[in-house]
């Protein structure tokens, strides 16, 4: 039997691709997954298994599922996401945005969750979704780029009920917010580095046990208000 791996979705840059890195660097098996075949090549060379998925597609993400049958899963990170429209205050997103925003940042991961499960519960492993501290109703102060708070706290909610199904398969299911990040999304103002972030969330995701089962964590290991 192969040992655990960790699988990271949406990994061909950015956060996603600094978890790849940092946990092969540590000599883990990483399944690293991509939306554009180009990706591949690169994930590859890294040592990674590059898995082609994009997570707006049911049956991909069922492909996903069949794949990883039988293996095992000792860490599963949700990363993929959209931030939307950068509105400030309160402009009315279109359809499309909605969609874009909602289908990527909450219904992939209602889609991933369900068949990540088994190979998660077959190593006893951490599911970790990316979320953001704009998701949480209490610190809510602003409402700027409002269709992102919205998505995020909506994850939360996933994240929170999930853990009560997966806790009881042994599996422990974290919302991390990784900080404001200097990555295409959070531009080069952000506070911090993609290297110093991810090592954070990963300490998070190291020391995690049943305690923090629905919990909602900062990168600096810190509980965040829902």
């Amino acid at each position: 039997m192969s040992a655990p791996a960790v699988l990271v979705v949406g990994a061909s840059r950015g956060i996603g691709l600094e978890f790849v890195r940092q946990y092969l660097a540590d000599g883990a098996r990483v399944i690293a997954t991509h939306r554009d075949p180009v990706h591949a090549a690169p994930l590859r060379a890294l040592g990674a298994e590059p898995r082609l998925l994009d997570v707006l597609d049911e049956p991909a993400i069922a492909r996903l599922g069949r794949l990883l049958a039988g293996d095992r899963l000792s860490v599963a990170i949700v990363n993929a996401g959209l931030y939307g429209p950068r509105s400030e205050g309160l402009v009315t997103p279109s359809a499309e945005e909605f969609d874009a925003v909602m289908h990527t940042n909450v219904l992939a991961a209602m889609r991933l969750i369900p068949v990540l499960a088994p190979p998660l519960a077959a190593a006893g492993g951490t599911l970790a979704v990316l979320s953001s501290r704009m998701g949480s109703a209490s610190l809510m102060h602003s409402s700027s780029g409002w269709l992102y708070r919205a998505s995020k706290a909506a994850l939360n909610a996933v994240l929170k009920a999930a853990s009560i199904d997966l806790g009881a398969q042994g599996i422990v299911c974290l919302a991390l917010h990784p900080g404001w990040v200097r990555t295409s999304m959070g531009g080069p103002a952000a506070d911090i580095g993609v290297a110093a972030s991810v090592a954070g969330l990963r300490q998070v995701i190291a020391a995690a046990d049943a305690s923090a089962n629905g919990g909602f964590f900062n990168y600096d290991g810190g509980r965040i208000d829902w």
